[in-house]
């Protein structure tokens, strides 16, 4: 009987092994790509003409196809193990899936109309819905296949404005339809950012009136506050960063190369060039085993608020940015 019970231990033992060692390898951050080539790559293996929007368009694609096809597949829904244990990956998948969402509504809202009152286009308006599906929707229909469906409407999109005779197929490289996208950048990182500070705990005085005396606001709230991010959630915060992070940092590759004469014009290349350079901070490797949560000025380390400082800086750069596109 203890010999039975031996095996069963070993065997249960080696099964959870076998789970942490395929954890490990789909916790594994896909790696960074030229999106310019990518979207030459593709381009040619499609006969289609790099025209302009082709290499924004195309990364879009690229960041979302990552998620379905990345080591393990998309896990965020995932009912079984070892996926459903794991959250640091799934934390990173919706960081870039939020990044994705954004530029999938400024493609629908923005890149592709001449003018507010000019019509939507019908494969973005098909596309940017099915990235708002839940994260974690399982069953039908589930995260994956909306999402899929969603990269299939943009390929179609792609494919429109890349061909010569569709005149009603369009992406329109302007500073306002660029400032646009920005803004909605700016906020995310914003939140990110106060969220990764809020790990060693804040007393944060009250400032969401301020600059205007006659401001009022639903319900009440204490001229000071103590905000702290769940030592639970930590570790999810600090993924969601690198996997948001990761995802702008593409766009905003694809956008110096589709908005290259606006940002010219405007002196503002110089700009986007150094967030580029914070965010890519922000994707060092991590050579800790965990997300390490030590005091300010503590003996060890605290990885949110290094990462909060790349992306607070990334985020004054955005700003800046904005500023320079909202200039005549």
């Amino acid at each position: 009987m203890s010999q039975h019970k031996g095996k069963i231990a070993a065997a249960i033992a080696a099964l959870f092994l076998l789970f942490y060692l395929i954890a490990v390898y789909w916790s594994i951050e896909p790696d960074r790509f030229d999106v310019v080539e990518q979207a030459k790559q593709q381009a040619s293996e499609r006969n289609e003409r790099l025209v302009t929007g082709y290499v924004t368009t195309s990364t879009l694609i690229n960041v979302a196809q990552t998620l379905l096809d990345k080591p393990g597949g998309y896990l965020s829904n995932d009912m079984a193990p070892p996926s459903v244990l794991m959250d640091n990956m799934p934390a990173w998948e919706y960081g870039a899936l939020e990044m994705t969402r954004d530029l999938a509504l400024s493609m629908r809202k923005d890149f592709s109309r001449s003018q507010s009152q000019s019509t939507e286009h019908p494969s973005l308006k098909k596309a940017q819905p099915q990235f708002n599906i839940s994260s974690t929707a399982w069953m039908w229909p589930s995260a994956e296949g909306e999402y899929q469906k969603g990269i299939d409407y943009l390929i179609a999109y792609r494919s429109q404005i890349a061909d010569s005779n569709d005149r009603q197929s369009q992406f329109y490289a302007r500073a306002d339809n660029l400032r646009t996208w920005v803004k909605e950048a700016e906020k995310r990182l914003g939140s990110l950012s106060q969220r990764l500070s809020a790990s060693v705990g804040q007393e944060r005085v009250n400032t969401d009136l301020a600059g205007d005396r006659e401001a009022h606001q639903a319900t009440y709230a204490p001229m000071q506050q103590e905000v702290r991010t769940s030592w639970w959630e930590i570790d999810d915060v600090f993924y969601e960063s690198r996997g948001a992070t990761w995802a702008l940092l593409h766009f905003l590759h694809a956008i110096e190369h589709d908005f290259a004469d606006v940002l010219e014009k405007k002196n503002a290349k110089v700009s986007v060039q150094q967030i580029i350079r914070e965010l890519e901070a922000t994707q060092e490797p991590v050579w800790s085993p965990m997300v390490l949560n030590g005091s300010g000025f503590g003996l060890v380390a605290n990885h949110s608020l290094v990462m909060a400082n790349y992306i607070s800086r990334a985020n004054a750069a955005l700003i800046e940015l904005s500023e320079l596109l909202a200039q005549g």
